[in-house]
């Protein structure tokens, strides 16, 4: 065998090689996923872990950013257990540090992240900060120990405008579903929500009588005593303290009064000033007495130095009025014009729909400063709104509408193809250059157009979260996302909706038996408010004597009966919905009930024999001319155990529909 010798400045040089390359080879730590998903990543090497008494370091007294620390240690003890205590002064390592930086080039929204064997946020605004740690908290919830992979993060949205508009006039939403949906958007980087305060059914479910027909108007009124609607309404000051609790969060409300179509709230009250010839859905625009009625209206909300609209913009409706006559046009464009005018005066920016190519008229009316919705190009064409002069908000209603079970619109969202195809550069056919000077954003939208049709609020949020999720990233990201939607769509089930929210009512995230007790004692609570689809509740029960209203479980949200407070039998309610099985317990009887719940239906079984699935059904009006779906489904409450005589044993909750498995 021939030995050769090698060289030690050879070895030296080889050694070297070796080292070098490897690690040159090692691990960079690839983009972590968040939502909206982060316009730069420079990985590095590594992981970060808070320390066990990690703190968060302000590099300032500023009042703003000491504010936004305190909020970040809030949530992050609510996600995750851990206090971490905020202070000044100098950081170590597994510390927080969060400063105000010079860094224009992130412009007002964006933010820096370096994260090492401490973590440094920045940015040039307290709204850029406050995104930032909503990022952080994204990534520190989809690992067990709420590590942070080592890098650096610049991220800025495409669009100042990231919204979504709720109808609360043809379906009250309660104050605290509103204030839980600002949670879930601030998580998100969402920051506008447009409120809807008043609308109105269709009258051909209502007899094609209008003095019949459902409308509300959502706020209340000292100038006009008894307008809030009485099965529902926000006193002013819950109003007024929701619009600061959601500017704390960065997150601006646009209240919305819709004149004068969609206005039969209005002309219930003051009758004078419906129209007789378009319908009482309609304000008359020739008549004084109209105007008179809503400057008092806008003025009671817009005047003084603490008005009731506390943010910059308020929007005015102005969509969907008739065209049929050339004066009624003009003077709806006159009118429009008065009211752009009539809340800049109060130091407000106006919003209006857009309408004035379906309105195309002589009478001018404001563009300069003005935002238009974008919804509909035959109502108002969004190159020619842009040329004369209006700043547009994309929310075309054959991509971004959702109007829950009506069998037009979209029911759910096309994620898939919103997440492939649309940012709010896409207005109906009309495609713009991104980030055009002239669109402001986008929204999307859900409006509850059929009044009755038993859809809850947990039906409409099962819509909406998941939409805003994925518009989330089309308005902040655009057009250059780089995960597949399918990707995507897996990954983001690990991401919560909010701090301390779950209108998802998820519990646990394989599906699993998640929650058992061998017996339910009467008033006893589970830290389980409620399940959410899909779910299968099932337990034994010895029946006994009840009184007509006996519960079972209540919530917040809905009260499931042993006996209902009509019949006596078994059933469910929630939003003012009664719905009821053909069964109840007799006294002696023992039975196993089994309760499946999906998006569409709830289903009794009873010793397993299905007694009744809950489905979508139809109801039919004018001789089956015309029908609504009427919707029977349920999130499951666990809360409260009501105060039953029966004995329920043996109560299994599984997040899963047994039946499918």
């Amino acid at each position: 065998m021939r030995h050769t010798l090698i060289p030690l400045k050879v070895v030296f040089l080889l050694t070297i090689f070796c080292l070098t390359g490897n690690l040159s080879h090692a691990a960079v730590n690839p983009k972590p996923f968040v939502i909206p998903e982060l316009k730069q990543w420079t990985g590095k090497e590594g992981s970060f872990i808070p320390g066990t008494d990690a703190k968060i370091v302000c590099t300032s007294s500023d009042s703003e950013l000491l504010r936004i620390a305190h909020m970040f240690a809030d949530d992050y003890q609510q996600m995750f257990g851990q206090t971490l205590s905020v202070t000044e002064g100098k950081a170590k390592a597994g510390d927080f540090i969060l400063s105000l930086s010079t860094d224009k080039k992130l412009g007002k929204e964006g933010y820096a992240i370096k994260i090492a064997d401490r973590v440094t946020l920045s940015a040039p605004t307290p709204t850029g900060l406050y995104w930032s740690t909503r990022t952080l908290l994204q990534i520190a919830e989809q690992t067990a120990d709420h590590q942070l992979p080592q890098g650096i993060i610049r991220d800025y949205p495409d669009y100042p405008i990231r919204g979504f508009m709720i109808d609360c006039g043809r379906k009250f939403i309660p104050m605290p579903y509103l204030q839980d949906l600002v949670k879930i958007m601030a998580y998100y980087k969402m920051n506008a929500l447009q409120v809807h305060l008043n609308d109105n059914g269709f009258k051909q479910f209502f007899g094609h009588d209008w003095d019949k027909t459902y409308a509300a108007f959502r706020l209340e009124s000292d100038t006009y005593p008894g307008l809030a609607a009485r099965d529902g309404f926000y006193t002013k000051k819950e109003f007024v303290d929701f619009q600061h609790q959601a500017a704390a969060q960065f997150v601006e409300i646009i209240p919305e009064i819709d004149i004068p179509a969609h206005s039969l709230a209005f002309a219930h009250y003051k009758p004078e000033i419906g129209s007789k010839e378009y319908g009482m859905d309609h304000l008359d625009l020739f008549k004084p007495e109209t105007y008179e009625f809503a400057d008092a209206l806008f003025k009671e909300y817009l005047e003084g130095e603490n008005p009731i609209f506390v943010g910059k913009r308020v929007h005015i409706g102005t969509d969907e009025y008739s065209n049929a006559k050339k004066d009624v046009v003009e003077k709806f464009r006159e009118f429009t014009d008065h009211y752009i005018r009539f809340v800049e005066s109060f130091g407000k920016q106006a919003m209006v729909w857009g309408a004035l190519t379906h309105a195309k008229g002589e009478t001018p009316v404001k563009s300069e400063n003005v935002i238009m919705n974008a919804w509909y190009n035959g109502y108002a064409d969004p190159e020619t709104m842009i040329k004369e002069g209006y700043r547009l908000i994309s929310i075309p209603d054959g991509m971004v509408y959702l109007v829950p079970a009506a069998g037009y619109y979209y029911d759910y969202l096309n994620e898939p193809f919103l997440y492939n195809k649309w940012t709010p550069a896409h207005i109906g056919k009309a495609v713009f250059e991104e980030q055009h000077p002239a669109i402001l954003g986008g929204m999307f939208a859900v409006w509850n157009d059929h009044v009755g049709n038993g859809i809850s609020v947990k039906d409409i949020h099962h819509r909406v979260f998941p939409a805003l999720q994925t518009l989330a990233v089309k308005m902040w990201t655009g057009a250059h996302t780089s995960l597949p939607y399918e990707a995507y769509n897996e990954k983001r089930a690990s991401i919560s909706e909010a701090p301390g929210v779950n209108q998802m009512g998820r519990i646990g995230k394989s599906p699993a038996l998640v929650y058992e007790r061998a017996t339910v004692a009467p008033g006893s609570t589970s830290d389980h408010p409620e399940i959410g689809y899909n779910y299968t509740v099932s337990f034994d029960i010895t029946g006994a004597d009840e009184k007509n209203g006996t519960e079972l479980f209540r919530s917040a949200n809905a009260v499931f009966y042993l006996t209902d407070p009509i019949r006596g039998m078994m059933g469910f309610a929630r939003d003012g919905y009664l719905n009821t099985f053909p069964y109840k317990v007799n006294p002696g009887e023992k039975a196993t009930v089994q309760i499946e719940g999906d998006n569409r239906s709830t289903t009794l079984k009873v010793n397993g024999k299905v007694i009744e699935k809950m489905d979508i059904q139809k109801i039919y009006f004018n001789a089956g001319k015309d029908s609504i779906n009427y919707v029977r489904t349920l999130v499951f409450p666990l809360e409260k155990a009501g105060k039953f005589n029966s004995r329920i044993e043996n109560l299994k909750v599984y997040n899963y529909c047994v039946s499918r498995q």
